[in-house]
């Protein structure tokens, strides 16, 4: 998903570095007998974005996961959820 965000920003005119643009993953598996199964993905940005650039970095975050195809692989099978956090820099 990081990579689909990143991509979508380009689109819009927003070119982060790569010390600006950073993402933690967790996971989440449960046990369905004793097979460890994957259930949920939650990713959490760090942005550091250009002043006034806020408003566009907000509509690429709200419509990055819908194109994301990892994320569209998994739709179904998988919660995949994200926050983010940004700093104009």
């Amino acid at each position: 998903m990081l990579g689909t965000l990143n991509g979508a920003l380009e689109v819009r005119g927003v070119s982060l570095p790569g010390d600006a643009i950073r993402a933690t993953v967790e996971g989440e598996n449960v046990l369905e007998g004793k097979l460890p199964v994957l259930k949920s993905i939650r990713v959490h940005y760090r942005l550091k974005i250009p002043k006034g650039s806020r408003e566009v970095v907000e509509r690429a975050l709200a419509s990055h996961q819908e194109k994301c195809p990892t994320a569209q692989s998994l739709k179904g099978a998988v919660a995949v959820s994200w926050t983010a956090d940004m700093e104009e820099v």
